[in-house]
């Protein structure tokens, strides 16, 4: 019923026309082609996608419907995470509703105990070796390299068999001890890390006139998740608050997505706080990096590419 009466108010939404983003934080559909375009540019990891051709959005380029991002990792879930209110900075503008994290992606990889894929290469090769040898340790022993050729090449003429004495198939006889072979089994080392992964898209949202976030999880054997397990992944803030289940716009697929009410507020404050600390304006085809950015607070422990040098808090 939600998402039925937000349809309607959203198609009764005139299109955005004139740019509003330093004044109230949102973005016309122009600008959050050319926001997705630089996003694209800075980090190859997200592409656009122009979705089902049905669901397409006429104020936005047919190939250009939507941003996504695929087999994003996701190593632990939230309630792993041992940080408390020090390793959080608090950002409210009245309502308390974003936490800007100070989460250290890089330093929770390396607690982790990955195997050196090198090794595990080099154990395979070994036991490749040991086991294709042909020769036995203790027979080895006795074997003389330095024989003349001439003798070598004498007995080789002798060892082989005359043709015409298997003329008759009945002389033919295999050994089924010969027909035994041995192959080498790749043991999987019990500490190879097995994560979840997650395709997240960026929908522009008409209605609120700022970017979407939707996300669309798979466990370690690329089955997709339940709603259970999807909210694990979501900060406890935020889970069931401003994340709910819902049709993607362009696919139809139910996805969780992050509500957009808030977002304008909160590009609007974190733009207007560079400005007040001399910082360089943001511009507006950098919003998506802002975007991502607070975003991650929702998602601390979903590993998606924003990296470029936008500061904002």
């Amino acid at each position: 019923m939600h998402s039925l009466a937000k349809g309607v108010l959203e198609y009764l939404t005139p299109v955005l026309k004139e740019s509003k983003f330093d004044v109230e934080g949102v973005l016309t559909p122009e600008e959050f082609v050319a926001a997705g375009d630089l996003l694209v540019y800075k980090c190859p990891t997200w592409q656009w996608e122009a979705g089902d051709k049905d669901k397409q959005k006429p104020y936005l380029p047919p190939h250009k419907q939507y941003l996504i991002t695929r087999n994003v990792p996701c190593e632990q879930r939230v309630h792993h995470l041992h940080t408390g209110l020090q390793d959080e900075d608090r950002n409210e503008d009245g309502d308390g509703e974003w936490v800007s994290t100070h989460i250290q992606r890089e330093e929770q990889k390396s607690k982790l105990n990955i195997p050196d894929m090198n090794e595990a290469l080099i154990h395979d090769l070994n036991a490749l070796q040991v086991s294709s040898n042909p020769i036995k340790n203790d027979e080895s022993k006795g074997v003389n390299l330095t024989n003349n050729n001439s003798t070598n090449q004498n007995d080789d003429e002798e060892s082989i068999p005359d043709m015409e004495e298997y003329n008759d198939n009945n002389n033919i006889f295999v050994d089924p001890a010969n027909l035994a072979q041995s192959y080498v089994i790749r043991e999987e080392p019990d500490n190879i890390l097995k994560t979840r992964t997650y395709d997240l898209s960026i929908t522009y949202d008409k209605y609120y006139q700022t970017p979407r976030f939707w996300l669309f999880g798979y466990n370690e054997h690329n089955q997709p998740l339940t709603q259970e397990q999807v909210f694990e992944d979501i900060s406890q803030d935020h889970a069931r608050k401003t994340v709910t289940i819902e049709p993607h716009p362009h696919t139809s697929i139910p996805h969780a997505g992050i509500h957009p009410c808030r977002h304008a507020a909160t590009m609007k404050r974190i733009i207007s706080n560079m400005t007040s600390e001399g910082k360089d304006p943001c511009r507006v085809d950098q919003y998506l990096f802002l975007f991502l950015k607070f975003i991650s607070a929702v998602l601390p422990t979903i590993n998606y590419d924003y990296t470029f040098d936008v500061e904002g808090k």
